[in-house]
């Protein structure tokens, strides 16, 4: 076995998480920077993986052992250009939910510490697990941590027992259906081996059961994503959670459902993906297009930001479902094939790094206000320069400007799209205006715009409750700088990532 890297960066938190039971709840202090230090381990990990990562390699840093013998149950975990960046993406947004939560979090410090420390781990191992079993025991753990997040720390006044029960419910009923699916899998090839599956033909010789498997998982990825109609619980979960809670849930666990599209679904149900394939694409231009639309009628500035996301993951289904519309290994179909699922991967990634920045940032004005009302803000340029640059950036990185992080993913998928369906790539552009629109109207100019009225701001700022400095304080300003740092970066120069994804990609579907 390798050096466990992977194994490191898994379980780092869960250690964490003893000795943050072990500490005194009075010790927030203590508590809170511990945490964080300690998140850092993975994050700096990550990055060192990602350093000794060969393109084109195939899965690297495999760790394989005797798990479960009984059920042919193996601890196996392995990472490739696919599942790399979203590796660094998790790390990174829970160092800096920590961070920021270190001078937000006043309540019950101890146990929301633990928990996102433990949600950490659920989220690293799906992505690191290379056996069916391992990869559905960390999908499950990750559940309970953001239902407590959502129920314990969300405001009174937005429902959060309500949105968490929902967020568990509409999650559990996908995972149900994705187990039974496993188990047929299993049952007809013999190994829980994710590697193995693909070339094994699961269910290959009873159909009507292969098509059943690939709606069960389908359905349980496409809640997580998640994609029109089964999107119903993310905008009152993320209304209802805390900062730190809306960030990792936009920025990380709606990418789980992604990757499992992309790691489970498409490599072992290539035929039946291909079959409905037109039909998923329909719903990913329903998510786009909806999500827009609904964005633009909000007047919460963090229900907007949830719709969002609705919106932009429909540009990752409409990624892969141009990948797997097509069959065909030859130029120029591989290319565009190739190109889409890139553009679906970024996509991920970037949604991370730009809608996560965008909940912080809500955070920090309603820190502040204790208001998300657009109506009651205007003219807060004058007041508030830093975050309106801040803001800016960020918000023209979300509707896909040339420069910035989100038109180069976006680019990619339609360009992918185009050559493999055409239609769906025409009119999936009319999210593309309409994401500018609300971005531009709704937010920009109905909070930092126009006149500014001293008055109107004296109504809604608390300075009782908030003792920073008015505009951004250091350590927001600290917690936006990665990002921001990442959104010029991957808009300039993505080769490196792209790099990496690419080759991924490629093995991918040649081998289907």
């Amino acid at each position: 076995m390798n050096f466990p890297f992977l194994t490191l960066i898994t379980f780092i938190p869960l250690a964490a998480v003893v000795i943050v039971a072990l500490i005194p709840g009075n010790r927030e202090r203590e508590i809170k920077w511990f945490s964080v230090v300690v998140s850092l381990i993975p994050l700096v990990l990550s990055v060192w993986v990602w350093v000794l990562f060969q393109p084109g390699g195939g899965m690297q840093f495999l760790e394989e052992a005797v798990w479960i013998p009984t059920l042919n149950a193996y601890y196996r975990m392995g990472v490739d250009g696919i599942s790399i960046p979203l590796v660094f993406l998790t790390a990174l947004l829970t160092t800096l939910s920590l961070f920021y939560s270190a001078y937000t979090i006043k309540v019950r410090v101890k146990e929301f510490f633990l928990l996102f420390l433990l949600l950490e781990m659920g989220m690293i191992g799906v992505f690191v697990a290379l056996d069916l079993v391992l990869f559905y025991v960390f999908w499950e753990v990750g559940l309970v941590p953001m239902f407590l997040l959502i129920g314990i720390w969300g405001q009174p006044k937005d429902r959060p027992q309500y949105s968490a029960i929902k967020f568990f419910l509409f999650t559990l009923v996908g995972s149900v259906a994705m187990l039974l699916a496993f188990i047929a899998v299993y049952l007809t090839t013999g190994t829980w081996n994710m590697l193995e599956i693909p070339s094994l033909g699961p269910l290959a010789g009873a159909p009507g059961l292969a098509v059943a498997a690939f709606w069960a998982i389908f359905l349980a990825f496409a809640i997580k994503v998640p994609m029109w109609p089964v999107h119903t619980w993310l905008p009152d979960a993320h209304t209802a959670a805390p900062t730190a809670g809306s960030v990792i849930l936009a920025g990380v666990l709606l990418k789980l459902g992604g990757y499992g599209m992309i790691r489970i679904l498409l490599p072992f149900f290539p035929a039946q993906f291909k079959l409905f394939a037109p039909y998923i694409g329909v719903i990913a231009l329903i998510s786009m297009i909806y999500g827009a639309l609904v964005s633009m009628a909000q007047w919460d500035l963090k229900r907007l930001i949830a719709y969002s996301s609705v919106s932009h993951m429909g540009y990752f289904t409409l990624g892969i479902v141009a990948a797997a519309a097509s069959l065909d290994v030859s130029d120029p179909a591989l290319t565009s094939r190739a190109i889409a699922l890139n553009g679906a991967v970024l996509q991920m990634f970037n949604h991370g790094i730009i809608t996560g920045g965008l909940f912080f940032l809500v955070g920090v004005i309603y820190e502040r206000t204790h208001t998300r009302d657009l109506k009651a803000f205007g003219g807060l340029s004058v007041k508030l320069p830093i975050f309106y640059g801040v803001m800016l950036m960020t918000g023209l990185a979300s509707l896909g400007l040339p420069g910035l992080a989100g038109f180069i993913s976006e680019f990619l998928v339609f360009r992918g799209a185009f050559h493999i369906m055409p239609v769906y790539a025409i009119i999936g552009i009319i999210a593309i205006v309409l994401t500018a629109a609300y971005i531009l109207w709704k937010v920009i100019q109905n909070v930092f715009l126009g006149e500014f009225s001293e008055e109107k701001w004296s109504a809604i700022f608390d300075p009782e409750h908030w003792h920073f400095s008015l505009d951004m304080d250091r350590f927001e300003v600290i917690t936006m700088a990665p990002l921001l740092f990442f959104m010029l970066l991957v808009g300039i120069y993505p080769a490196p990532i792209l790099n990496v994804i690419n080759a991924a990609s490629t093995a991918l579907l040649s081998s289907l």
